[in-house]
């Protein structure tokens, strides 16, 4: 195929641009055929990307592409590229066929430019597999040192598969890392914090070690010489958030100002939440009195903040105040809602808003809002109606449903459902020390200590440790963290 330079300055290019819809873009593609545009690569590139961008479908784009002969590697990337832009169902499934069938073709090598956007499709189920492959492909087909993208997408996948440990030797292996690698690594330590601290709320030590690494790669990156930006930015800041460092996050916020960075919704949303967490509930209105664009993510912000400073009414207020500015209320907005309702006792509120989710929003109830629906009853004593909810709910109840309930059993000294609570928990995860840590104290509460006795035994012929508390310290603006015992 003919080459015309991307810095062309081309008519074609413009009227190209200016295509609201398909019938417009075919005429500029019959204009293209009949002018012999169409046999340079550059133009035939942008009419495959404006393909899969307007129409609703990429099939308009792949009878273009169809048509070409000889297609040269960088519009198989362009197409491929393109297509996972859109949102089509089996996008995936459509990108790696024409992988495949550059690999058919044996006057074609894939290069830099065919993998970041294939590895970024293949980062969820049921690709992982497919990406594990992509990557020995990489390792066959690209020679080292690899592009800097193609290192931060394989930093990316494994990250998002949770294979933290394979992200940082990646990163290790890089020469000079970049921004995108600086980012990428941050964003993976940063996002699976996030997961320890849903997932594993016993394991506080691994929780908050991923949050100071954050810390740590960021102090690394600056003595690199290089300049963090936004994306830099919300990994620190959600770190500080999960860590309750104020000074940290204090000096990651005039930061962002002293640079002139921009305080986007991203950015805004993180440092909301980080003053939330440390207790500054005015400095986190400021800070979304002051964000020119609020999105769902921000008022989700300062909702939960509201409700886990105990101020229900005023969380509700502002939903109240997001549904008129017209914002669509998504599934975690529920749940911060419920939880405001749960924390000052609006049983009623907390149900009614339960209820509105399929109702009004069109929202399918999770595990998660049932979790805060045990919470809401348990917190008001009535245990029963929550364990009649553990029991009934359409899918399976996991760990967290029955510690909730055992600790609600546990506040009000009801030892049935406490016990009833338990016997789950073993089975569920019969190596994790809280559940029957929770147990013998609701038992020593009601002073039956033959019973907190037999606990403890059972926890010593089961082989498990009570796991030592773990607690960080500021001092000076460093922070510490040490182990019970220490």
């Amino acid at each position: 195929m003919r080459t015309l330079s991307p810095k062309s300055a081309h008519p074609i290019f413009k009227l190209i641009e200016q295509c609201k819809n398909i019938a417009t873009l075919k005429q500029v593609h019959a204009h293209m055929i009949t002018t012999g545009l169409i046999l340079h690569t550059y133009p035939l590139s942008r009419i495959l990307i404006s393909s899969s961008t307007i129409a609703a479908t990429i099939s308009h784009a792949l009878s273009i592409f169809n048509h070409v002969t000889n297609p040269t590697i960088f519009l198989f990337n362009t197409l491929i590229s393109s297509s996972l832009a859109g949102k089509e169902v089996d996008q995936t499934h459509f990108a790696l066929t024409l992988y495949t069938r550059i690999l058919t073709q044996t006057t074609l090598i894939p290069n830099s430019y065919t993998y970041p956007s294939l590895f970024k499709a293949c980062s969820s189920q049921p690709w992982l597999q497919h990406g594990r492959a992509l990557h020995t492909h990489v390792l066959k087909f690209l020679e080292p040192p690899y592009d800097h993208f193609v290192q931060a997408s394989l930093l990316n996948f494994y990250s998002k598969c949770g294979e933290l440990g394979i992200s940082r030797f990646l990163f290790d292996q890089i020469t000079g890392p970049d921004l995108a690698s600086w980012n990428s690594i941050l964003a993976a330590y940063a996002h699976n914090n996030s997961v320890y601290y849903e997932f594993n709320l016993d394991n506080v030590y691994d929780s908050s070690s991923l949050s100071l690494e954050v810390l740590l790669l960021f102090s690394q990156m600056q003595k690199s010489l290089t300049r963090p930006n936004e994306v830099s930015l919300v990994a620190l800041i959600s770190a500080c958030a999960e860590l309750g460092a104020l000074s940290q996050g204090v000096w990651a916020h005039s930061y962002v100002l002293r640079n002139g960075l921009n305080l986007n919704r991203f950015v805004g949303t993180t440092l909301i939440t980080m003053y939330a967490n440390c207790g500054r509930l005015d400095f986190a209105r400021q800070v979304f009195n002051q964000l020119l664009e609020r999105d769902t993510f921000c008022y989700n912000a300062m909702i939960r903040g509201l409700a886990v400073h105990g101020l229900g009414l005023e969380a509700i207020d502002l939903f109240k105040k997001m549904d008129l500015e017209g914002l669509v209320p998504d599934e975690v907005t529920m749940l911060v809602l419920m939880c405001a309702c749960s924390n000052v006792g609006f049983v009623d509120q907390g149900c009614n808003f339960f209820l509105s989710m399929k109702e009004d929003y069109g929202i399918e109830p999770k595990l998660e809002h049932y979790g805060i629906l045990v919470d809401l009853f348990g917190r008001a004593g009535r245990v029963k109606e929550a364990e009649e909810i553990v029991q009934t709910i359409p899918m399976k109840s996991n760990a967290v449903l029955w510690r909730s309930l055992l600790g609600a059993a546990r506040v009000h000294g009801n030892l049935e459902v406490g016990e009833s609570a338990l016997k789950q928990l073993i089975q569920l995860e019969p190596e994790t020390s809280g559940n029957y840590v929770l147990l013998s104290n609701m038992y020593a509460s009601l002073n039956r200590w033959d019973d907190v006795k037999n606990v403890r035994k059972l926890m010593k012929d089961q082989g498990i440790d009570k796991a030592p508390g773990s607690s960080i310290v500021a001092i000076d603006g460093a922070l510490h963290q040490f182990l019970a015992g220490d």
